[in-house]
C-alpha cells in the first residue's frame, strides 16, 4: 500500500469505498480528474464485501442483482464503467427467482422473471386475479418510467403524487385477496417494507428483478475488484486503513480530510460515501443551518439485521437457483418486526460458486434485528483492522438467535442440522463497524408515504464542495446506489453531458 502524499491536491476526494463511492470515483476519473478514495477498513467495497471461512466464500450483502440483461439499466451503467463484460453471473430460475412461503399455508408462490411470465406463474395460483396481476405489472411500469436516471435518461418528470402513494394502500386497493397482497409483498425484506412504505420504492426494486435476476458467482466482491482495477487504470489513488475523522473547513469550503492517524488529504471536491449523519458530525454542526442539520440528524433509520452464514458438508443439499422468503402468516408480510421474534420471517439464499451448481456449498439466512438488541455492546468496535473480543455474553447472544433460525430452516430441510459443518453470524454491530452505517441499519433513512420529502437528502450538501452518495441518500441496493452515484456525478458534471456519454458508450458497444 502506497503512502498518502499530503502535498497532492486532488480534484476529488471520496470518503468510503462502498459501491456509491467507487462508482462516483470511477465516473470522475474517466473524466480526467485526479481522484483519491479513502477506506477505513482492511477491505474495499462496503456492502459488496465478502469473507472467507474454511475456503468458503460468503456474501455479506449482495444476494442477487436485477436489471443486468442487455439493454436494461444496470447493464448500461456497468457497461459504461467497463465492468459488465467481466462479471461472472448465474441467472436465477426464470420461473421463480423468489419463492414466497407462509408457514400457515402449505403452498409456496413464485415470483418470475419477465412481465408476462410473472403474470403466468402467479395466475396458476390465483386464477380469478389475472386482471389484477396484469394491473400490478402495468402500475409498476408506469411508476418506473417517471424516474429519468432509472431509465438512463437526463430528461423526464414525475407526478409528485407518486411519493405519496403507500404500498399497503396500493395493494389493498388492487385486490381484496389478502394472500395475493402478501405474495406481492413477500420479499419486503429487500426494502424493510412497512405499511407506509411508498409504492415507488417497491416498484423500482421489483421491476429490476422482474426484468432479470442474477447471482454473482463467488460473491459480489468481484464488482469491487473490477471497479478498483478500472480506477487504477485511470490513475486514481486508493488507500485502505485511512479513516477520515473530520474535515478542515475554510470560508464554508472543505480544504482537507483529516485522518485518524493525523495525515491529511487535500482536495477541490469531496464526496462522502458514508452515513450522512456521520459526515455532518465530521464537518461540524457550526457549518450548517440548524434546521438542515437537525432534520438529517433526526431522520429515522431502517432496522438492522441478523445473519447466519452456514457452511454445509459436501453434496448434501441440492442447490436451489432462487431465493426463499419465509413468513409465519400472510398477515405479517407488511410488518417490519422491531424485535426479533421467536419465529421470525427471514430470507434464505444459497451462494453460487460455479455456473452448473448442483449442490449448495453454503446457506445465508437473514432476518431483521433492532439495534436495541445489541445496545449492551454498542461501545465496542470489532473489525479486522481493529479487532476486539466482545466477550462470552455476546457469543452466547449470537448463538441463541442462530439456533432459532437454524431450527426454522430445519422445517424446510429436515436434515439441515446434520449437514451443517460450521456457521458464522453478523449483527447490526457488524454492519455499523464495517459499513459505517448508523446503528447498522439496512437501507438508510426510513422512507414514508406519509411524509415523503422528509427523508430526502440532496446529493449536494450545504457545503459548496461537499457531495453525498450511497444508500443513505437515494435508493439502496446495487442498482439504486449505482444510479445514486450517477446522480451525484451529474450534479458535478451536468446531467445532460453525463447521460449522453453513457448512452453514446452503449450505442458504440452494441
Amino acid at each position: 500500500m502506497s503512502k498518502i502524499n499530503s502535498n497532492i491536491q486532488y480534484d476529488v476526494v471520496v470518503t468510503g469505498s462502498g459501491l456509491g463511492g467507487l462508482v462516483s470515483a470511477l465516473i470522475l476519473a474517466k473524466e480526467g480528474k485526479k481522484v483519491c478514495v479513502l477506506e477505513k477498513n482492511n477491505q474495499y467495497g462496503g456492502n459488496l464485501q465478502t469473507f472467507v471461512r474454511e475456503k468458503t466464500i460468503f456474501d455479506t450483502g449482495v444476494h442477487y442483482i436485477g436489471g443486468l440483461d442487455k439493454g436494461q439499466n444496470l447493464h448500461t451503467y456497468f457497461s459504461y464503467l467497463n465492468i459488465m463484460q467481466d462479471l461472472k453471473l448465474k441467472k436465477l430460475d426464470e420461473n421463480c427467482f423468489d419463492m414466497i412461503h407462509f408457514f400457515d399455508h402449505l403452498t409456496t408462490y413464485p415470483l418470475a422473471q419477465g412481465y408476462q411470465n410473472f403474470v403466468d406463474q402467479l395466475v396458476k395460483y390465483f386464477p380469478s386475479e389475472e386482471k389484477n396481476i396484469y394491473q400490478y405489472i402495468e402500475d409498476i411500469k408506469s411508476i418506473c418510467i417517471q424516474f429519468p436516471l432509472y431509465n438512463v435518461s437526463a430528461q423526464g418528470s414525475y407526478d409528485t403524487r407518486v411519493f405519496e402513494l403507500g404500498l399497503y394502500d396500493y395493494l389493498t386497493n388492487l385486490t381484496k385477496n389478502k394472500k395475493l397482497q402478501a405474495v406481492l409483498n413477500g420479499n419486503s425484506l429487500l426494502y424493510a417494507g412497512h405499511k407506509n412504505t411508498p409504492f415507488y420504492v417497491h416498484a423500482l426494486i421489483m421491476n429490476s428483478y422482474i426484468e432479470s435476476s442474477y447471482r454473482c458467482i463467488n460473491g459480489g466482491s468481484q464488482i469491487t475488484r473490477l471497479l478498483i482495477k478500472q480506477l487504477r487504470n485511470y490513475n486514481a489513488d486508493i488507500f485502505k486503513h485511512s479513516e477520515v475523522v473530520k474535515y478542515e473547513v475554510e470560508q464554508k469550503v472543505i480544504t482537507k480530510a483529516i485522518l485518524k492517524n493525523g495525515e491529511t488529504v487535500s482536495g477541490k471536491l469531496f464526496i462522502s460515501n458514508i452515513d450522512p449523519k456521520t459526515t455532518l458530525q465530521q464537518v461540524g454542526q457550526q457549518y450548517f443551518k440548524k434546521a438542515y442539520y437537525n432534520r438529517i440528524m433526526n431522520l429515522e433509520d431502517t432496522i438492522g439485521s441478523f445473519s447466519v452464514f452456514i457452511k454445509l458438508k459436501p453434496n448434501q443439499i441440492h442447490y436451489m437457483n432462487k431465493n426463499l422468503y419465509f413468513h409465519q402468516t400472510i398477515n405479517d408480510a407488511h410488518l417490519v418486526e422491531p424485535i426479533f421474534k421467536d419465529v421470525p420471517k427471514f430470507l434464505l439464499a444459497m451462494n453460487a460458486n460455479q455456473e452448473d451448481q448442483k449442490y449448495a456449498e453454503s446457506l445465508t439466512i437473514l432476518c431483521y434485528m433492532d439495534f436495541e438488541k445489541v445496545k449492551a455492546w454498542e461501545n465496542t468496535v470489532n473489525t479486522v483492522a481493529n479487532p476486539t473480543d466482545r466477550g462470552s455474553d455476546y457469543e452466547a447472544f449470537k448463538k441463541h438467535y442462530a439456533d432459532i433460525l437454524v431450527s426454522e430452516v430445519c422445517k424446510i430441510f429436515p436434515n439441515a442440522k446434520n449437514v451443517i459443518e460450521s456457521y458464522y453470524t453478523t449483527t447490526p454491530l457488524s454492519y455499523r463497524d464495517y459499513i459505517g452505517v448508523n446503528q447498522g441499519n439496512l437501507y438508510g433513512p426510513v422512507k414514508s408515504a406519509l411524509n415523503p420529502l422528509n427523508h430526502f437528502i440532496a446529493t449536494k450538501s450545504k457545503i459548496d464542495n461537499l457531495y453525498f452518495t450511497g444508500q443513505g441518500v437515494n435508493m439502496h441496493g446495487i442498482l439504486g446506489v449505482t444510479i445514486g452515484a450517477v446522480a451525484t456525478c451529474a450534479e458535478i458534471l451536468g446531467k445532460d453531458y453525463l447521460i449522453s456519454k453513457i448512452k453514446a458508450h452503449e450505442e458504440m458497444v452494441y
